[in-house]
């Protein structure tokens, strides 16, 4: 039963994390990025619809991938090139995904999805208990080797370094030779990547179909838990599975028949989003430290 219950927070905490991830590199670089929503649903769509047409969940994956990745560039283009506020892009790419996404997933509504199986390692799947961890599927392990991989990126490599003084203050960076736009669509790309990525495992793994506006507010939680971690991917690491446990946990819930009306247990995810920011908010001085001070505003280099 453990085992079912750990599994489950697994699938479900997996996609926060790796579209948080994103967004967090996005905005480590002053970027504020609203739209993970839409490149979430987007990435999702794209992902289930290659996947039907090659009958390869890879194809599907790197599908969603790209999707995500190409919608960020439109965001890029707009916030970084045409210099719109960033904030009202974000928010437009979210209505946009929405729209699109239910417009081209119309045809595969109901049409029984081909799942991403999971990648067993040899004699570490046998480990009791722990042995779950080595029975998971690709996104997983991705999400895993992102954690690491970001966190040594910011915090371990020069190209990091350049990335946070860019996002701290992007006219010194400027001044000092750093290449701050392209440095940003960079990012941007990243974030847009991981959250295709994190649309691909909601329609490849944790519910193997097709449904209008399956993301269902995740990318919101997401963008909240870049702030709840302070903008360090350990954190988001370990604020993706409470916010997992927690979606999870509503439905173990429901299920047990707990008298509670089901539609306050559904909204227990979005409850507890609203209580950490609230909670974050009171520590004032800890959060303007680690927040990009460069965060959402334009940069125009001099021409």
């Amino acid at each position: 039963m453990l085992e079912a219950i750990l599994l489950t927070v697994i699938t479900a905490a997996t996609p926060l994390v790796i579209a948080s991830l994103g967004e967090l590199v996005a905005e480590r670089s002053g970027v504020l990025n609203l739209g993970v929503e839409g490149m979430m649903i987007m990435g999702a769509v794209a992902a289930f619809a290659i996947t039907q047409i090659s009958g390869s969940p890879y194809m599907g994956l790197l599908a969603g991938i790209a999707c995500g990745g190409l919608f960020s560039l439109l965001f890029g283009f707009l916030t970084l090139t045409l210099v719109a506020n960033q904030v009202a892009t974000g928010l437009s790419l979210t209505l946009l995904g929405l729209g699109v996404s239910g417009m081209l997933g119309e045809s595969f509504v109901g049409v029984p999805g081909i799942k991403l199986q999971p990648i067993v390692i040899p004699l570490l799947s046998d480990i009791p208990f722990l042995g779950l961890l080595f029975r998971q599927d690709i996104a997983f392990y991705l999400s895993i080797a992102l954690v690491v991989g970001v966190n040594w990126f910011l915090f371990r490599s020069r190209a990091g370094l350049k990335l946070r003084a860019i996002g701290d203050n992007h006219g010194s960076a400027h001044a000092l030779g750093i290449e701050v736009i392209r440095t940003r669509y960079l990012a941007v790309l990243f974030g847009g990547a991981c959250a295709g990525l994190a649309g691909a495992q909601l329609s490849l793994i944790y519910t193997p179909q097709w449904v209008e506006n399956m993301t269902a507010g995740r990318g919101w939680i997401a963008l909240a838990l870049v702030v709840f971690a302070s903008w360090r991917p350990w954190r988001v690491l370990a604020g993706g599975y409470l916010f997992g446990a927690v979606s999870i946990g509503q439905l173990h819930a429901q299920a047990m028949g707990l008298g509670i009306p089901s539609q306050f247990l559904s909204a227990l995810p979005y409850a507890a989003t609203i209580i950490v920011l609230i909670v974050i908010s009171q520590n004032r001085r800890t959060t303007l430290i680690n927040t990009p001070a460069s965060l959402g505003k334009p940069f125009v280099p001099d021409r």
